[in-house]
This record gives structure tokens, sequence and C-alpha cells, in this order.
């Protein structure tokens, strides 16, 4: 891979192509796992995906592909993202790899979270990405200024996708619904690729689908 000092334009983020946030109003929505599930689509289209995990609510996007708590390695631009697969397709760095439990909550100040924040949008060498995909915290708050204002630093945001339950649909901005699928739950708690292994599913149908509008959307603007 190769290694960026940092003092280029862009920094770590300079050979990313398209950085999208994904958001919601609240928790519980299904914000985490359809970043997951759109970063394995992508995947799937032949892109280089990374996700940067900075759920400090509840990073749970380890734990759905599978990669435990691996050990954080640093290089000279910085933390060294945890590949998925062996073709390194699919990037991760979660607030979940320097917790001593990620299954505890986090109880700290704001400046604290603000702090880690800006480390993780600055610090990890994600090298060459074709999308970038930032799982927030559910709600809006501090984290969520300070996730935008350390990319703006760096790297121009290309959009954002709001995960939000049935009841709220905006006809000019809305992509899709995603049904429901049982197999989905279970292909989450065992480690499993979803889209991989239940290709006729109508929930991969609706996730390939928002890939799609995704990738048709930040690159052409």
């Amino acid at each position: 891979m190769e290694q960026n000092n940092g003092e280029t334009e862009g920094g770590n983020l300079a050979q990313v192509q398209h950085v999208v946030l994904i958001l919601s109003g609240k928790g519980g929505v299904g914000k985490s796992t359809l970043t997951t599930e759109l970063a394995l689509a992508l995947r799937h289209a032949g892109k280089k995906v990374g996700i940067l995990d900075v759920d400090l609510c509840g990073p749970s996007i380890p734990r759905m592909l599978s990669v435990g708590k691996p050990e954080v390695h640093q290089c000279d631009s910085g933390w060294v993202p945890v590949y998925t697969d062996a073709q390194k397709s699919l990037a991760l760095m979660s607030i979940a790899f320097l917790l001593e439990d990620p299954d505890e909550a986090v109880i700290w100040r704001g400046p604290k979270k603000t702090a880690l924040i800006g480390q993780f949008v600055s610090d990890v060498a994600w090298g060459e990405l074709d999308v970038l995909l930032v799982d927030t915290p559910p709600g809006t708050s501090d984290e969520h200024l300070a996730v935008l204002e350390n990319l703006k630093k760096q790297h121009k945001v290309d959009g954002a996708i709001l995960i939000t339950t049935p009841q709220v649909q905006h006809k000019e901005d809305w992509c899709c619904s995603v049904p429901l699928d049982p197999l989905l739950t279970t292909c989450i708690e065992e480690g499993k690729d979803f889209i991989q292994t239940f290709p006729e599913s109508a929930t991969f149908s609706a996730i390939n689908s928002i890939a799609k509008t995704l990738l048709t959307s930040i690159q052409n603007p």
C-alpha cells in the first residue's frame, strides 16, 4: 500500500475519491447495518471501500463484519485500517478497536470525543479508496460537527445518506425503502456476507439499488 506522509493536500484522504456520511435521527433504525451492507454491495460492484466507524454510542460494525477486536498497527502515515478480505477491497477502522470493552458505554466529555474523532478522520492511512463510508452516532450532536469539520480540512464531503423509519418519506430526496428480512439478522449475528449468501432476497435488491444510486450521484454531482 502506498503510504502518504500527510503533508500533501488531503492528507490521508488524498487518495480517497468520495466520502459519504451515514446518518440517522435516532438509534435503532438500522444505520450501522445499512452501512455494512452498502459497503459490501459496493465491494461486490468492484469498488474499493472503506468504513470509518465513529459511532461512539455503539460501534457494532466490527461484529457485523466478523473481524473481532484486532490489534491496530501504525505506519508512518498513521493507523493502518483492518482489511476484511484478502484482496484488501474493504477496509475498516472502528472506535471499537480502541476500547477495552466495546460492549461498555462510552462515558466521555465532549472535548475528548471530538479529539478522538479528529484523530480518526485524519490519522487513518486509507490508501486508495473509491468510497469511504462514515458511520456516525445517531441523532445530531457535537460529534457530527467534529466529523464534518475534520473532513472538510482534508476532503470535501460528497454526500450523506439519512436512515429513517418508513413514516418519513420526502419524494425529492427519498431513495428507496429496505424491507426487513430475518435472514439479514442471522447473517449479521454470524458475521456472514448477506449479499453473497442470499442474493435473491428483496433486501439485497434494495441495498443494491441504493449502491447504484449512490455511485451515480457522487460520480455525476
